[in-house]
């Protein structure tokens, strides 16, 4: 595996120390990843049944002799939801401020190099946006932009926040990584919350996906995280992307272990981890080694198990009656009635999408299936001071 390697210079490689990304960078996965690949029937009962669970356990958990026990662990992963979460499912809706993008990655649509109609948002329009989302119930947004730095600049980010602070309660932005003087200007003008998905924890699989751009640089992506919960962001939330690296069990390994790491830096932080696996785009990627649904089971109730306390996320990336099955098992968050592409909820196909959507129902027929399943949908749960 080359998604953390064993030995690493943190000086370096630009992780100031206490940081969670200086922690990853420093852990040793060699002897986890033998146990994700190789543990026996006993790792895997040791894991199921001892008083705590860490990376160690989460990697037997993930390995293939842990499949043999799948419902055990489903049955775990569900009782333990309900424990710490309750049964809410909290929902929000991406709303996406531009598609203008200078990087070009090899899995996105909105990869500079693709043919697609690009569009920013003006603050007006994004008002416009957003209403149409709290019409249909929603009150947690989720700002979502390709990175282009000059027009998805620092000002309008912050102009964008400051413009729908007023009338959505909860706003995150999933944008290109800054520096945590930027994040605090977003904090201050009403966000509180940052995604910051690595894509890949492989670094080599990292370099040939990310071609050119600011996000090339690995390192500066990972410490994001850190930067974020220091400018004073409320939440946090992380993820790989399922079907970029060729070995998911790597990728979850990778993710338990960063999203430890943060619960003890900024133990203040609600923290939740995202499972998206790649669904068509234009550029046309397609995975080398697909995630199946079974694997992406045993992937939900493995984190769970290990992260008991953190969020998990399902978006409409995945179909319906799937999202349906899954939300027993974990789910702690899901996306509804989304759109990727700019202006898509008022003004659609004026702007490229970023990646198909599986789950096309809307707001309230997802939050009525959360209703059947015997869950309360949770649209607010922060009211801004």
């Amino acid at each position: 595996m080359t998604a953390v390697p064993v030995e690493i210079d943190l000086a370096t490689e630009g992780f100031p120390a206490g940081t969670a990304a200086a922690e990853l960078a420093s852990t040793d996965f060699g002897p986890l990843l033998a146990a994700a690949r190789h543990a026996t029937a006993a790792d895997v009962h040791r894991a199921l049944t001892g008083p705590r669970r860490g990376v160690a356990e989460a990697a037997a958990l993930l390995s293939p002799a842990a499949g043999d026990r799948l419902e055990e662990m489903a049955r775990l992963a569900r009782d333990l939801t309900r424990q710490r979460f309750g049964r809410t499912i909290h929902l929000f809706a991406p709303l996406y401020l531009s598609n203008e993008c200078v990087s070009v990655c090899t899995y996105c649509g909105f990869s500079a190099g693709n043919d697609i109609p690009r569009r920013t948002l003006s603050t007006d329009e994004l008002v416009v946006e957003a209403r149409q989302l709290v019409d249909r119930g929603l009150r947690s947004v989720l700002l979502v932009a390709g990175e282009h730095a000059r027009i998805v600049s620092k000002d309008y980010l912050v102009d964008c926040v400051r413009a729908l602070a007023p009338h959505v309660p909860a706003l995150s932005v999933e944008v290109q990584a800054w520096d945590t003087e930027t994040y605090g200007r977003l904090v201050g003008a009403g966000c509180d919350g940052l995604v910051v998905y690595q894509e890949t924890y492989d670094r080599a699989t990292y370099e040939s996906a990310h071609l050119r751009g600011k996000k090339r640089n690995y390192q500066w992506r990972l410490a994001a995280p850190d930067r974020g919960a220091a400018a004073g962001m409320r939440r946090l939330g992380i993820g790989a992307l399922l079907g970029l690296h060729t070995d998911w069990r790597s990728e979850a390994l990778a993710l338990v272990a960063h999203a430890r790491a943060l619960q003890r830096r900024w133990w203040r932080c609600e923290l939740t981890v995202s499972l998206p696996r790649l669904r068509p785009a234009a550029g046309g990627f397609e995975p080398a080694v697909p995630v199946g649904d079974r694997d992406l089971v045993q992937l939900l109730c493995a984190l769970r198990l290990a992260l008991p306390d953190v969020g998990l996320s399902l978006s409409t990336r995945e179909p319906a009656e799937l999202r349906d099955a899954l939300i027993p098992l974990g789910v702690t968050q899901l996306s509804a009635g989304s759109s990727t592409e700019p202006g898509g909820y008022a003004t659609p196909a004026r702007g490229g999408a970023q990646f198909d959507v599986a789950d096309t129902r809307s707001p309230r027929a997802v939050a009525a299936m959360v209703r059947a399943a015997g869950y309360d949908p949770v649209w607010k749960d922060w009211e801004r001071g």
